[in-house]
């Protein structure tokens, strides 16, 4: 079984206490309002949260961070509301990592400050209305014509996009045409209040009703031609790299919310009472809690273990993992475990009986909240196929 060091149990009671004191007494007001809480935001990047992969040049937390401990911060935020944890997720692995692991130092200079320091947020422009998983089917365009990016297209469903801290959003779009036919793909910075950057109303959703999420349009939208990030044509490629990394803080995500259920059932089961006693002392309901219990136990191992094997090919220790590795545990621990979330929601609404179906009580929120774990950072569906092809399966 995979243990955490005591070092990441102190920094998980010190996230745990800012978000039972800061962010729970507010949650369901929040959700009620769609309200975007800037001010709680910044007070996650005080303490350092964003800053836990960047290194100490940039105000993040050097050789004192880790992508584990980032995964606890996730998995803490994530266990009083999804929104929060998920806005640490993409501000981090959407947001300053794709800059920090292919921007060059101007960019890194520029816009890494802010980002780190919770001061701005970034989103990652990839999904379309026609296009996510399959390249190909991208249709944002960018053409360069005299030294500027020109951008036209359209994206949807883009966190941290239209917040009023929101800096820039990278997107993915066409700049040319390979020898084999398929279109090149290429990464560009688009700064916010660029003209022809319309940040469109924000989505009604299910869930994550705090999270900032828009669609995006880009009309004849100029940028410099050094807003390329990385290499030209290298910008599907980069996406993929960085989801990996967000797959495991989805699994970190999920991991919060199944702890959340298991919290809410223990409580519930002792304080509700039918028939002479509470409803836990009942198996149909005991064991139901317990199988909350394997699933988080089970989930919270799968996602360690692979932050971990990020944490040690970054350190570049002997016999790390390879990439390849990597990916695959990325994938078994994102579907894992936000299947498992979604499952538990379910369950934790049936143990409240018709008082899970009510919004005052959190587990409602919980069940809303669950699905789009399942679908965000690459479907179940996509996560299967990268393990059948990790295993030497030829699938398609």
């Amino acid at each position: 079984m995979f243990e955490l060091s005591e070092e990441h149990e102190a920094f998980r009671a010190a996230v745990r206490d800012f978000a039972e004191k800061e962010i729970a007494p507010h949650v369901a007001q929040w959700d009620r309002d769609h309200h975007f809480p800037v001010d709680v935001v910044q007070k996650m990047g005080q303490m350092g949260l964003f800053g836990l992969t960047a290194p100490e040049e940039f105000g993040g937390a050097g050789d004192d961070g880790d992508f584990t401990s980032l995964c606890v911060a996730i998995e803490e935020l994530g266990r009083i509301d999804q929104s929060i944890g998920v806005t640490l997720e993409a501000g981090v692995g959407l947001g300053i990592n794709p800059i920090l692991t292919y921007g060059s130092a101007q960019q890194r200079q520029q816009w890494l400050p802010d980002l780190v320091a919770g001061r701005a947020l970034a989103g990652f422009g990839l999904t379309e209305p026609g296009a996510g998983s399959d390249a190909g089917a991208t249709r944002t365009k960018a053409d360069l014509v005299d030294g500027q990016w020109i951008v036209n297209g359209a994206k949807q469903f883009i966190t941290n996009s239209g917040s009023s801290i929101t800096s820039l959003v990278t997107v993915t779009a066409r700049t040319g045409v390979l020898e084999s036919g398929r279109p090149e793909i290429s990464t560009i910075i688009v700064p916010a209040g660029t003209p022809g950057f319309v940040v469109e109303p924000a989505y009604h959703k299910l869930g994550w009703h705090i999270s900032d999420t828009h669609p995006l349009t880009f009309i004849d939208c100029r940028v410099p031609d050094g807003n390329l990030l990385g290499e030209r044509g290298r910008g599907y490629a980069q996406f993929l790299h960085t989801l990996d990394d967000g797959r495991v803080a989805i699994a970190a995500l999920s991991v919060g919310l199944i702890q959340a259920c298991l919290d809410e059932c223990l409580q519930y089961a002792g304080d509700r009472h039918t028939m002479g006693g509470p409803i836990g002392r009942k198996q149909g309901v005991a064991f139901q809690i317990a199988d909350l219990e394997v699933m988080l136990q089970a989930a919270r191992g799968l996602t360690y273990r692979a932050a971990a094997m990020k944490d040690a090919m970054l350190a570049g220790h002997p016999g790390a993992p390879t990439p390849a590795q990597f990916k695959r545990a990325a994938a078994v621990a994102k579907l894992y475990s936000s299947e498992s979330a979604v499952t538990a929601t379910r369950t934790a609404t049936q143990v409240f009986g018709g008082y899970g179906f009510m919004e005052e009580y959190p587990v409602a929120r919980f069940y809303r909240d669950a699905k789009i774990l399942e679908i965000g950072e690459g479907t179940s569906e996509v996560q299967r196929l990268l393990i059948a092809r990790g295993l030497g399966l030829p699938v398609e």
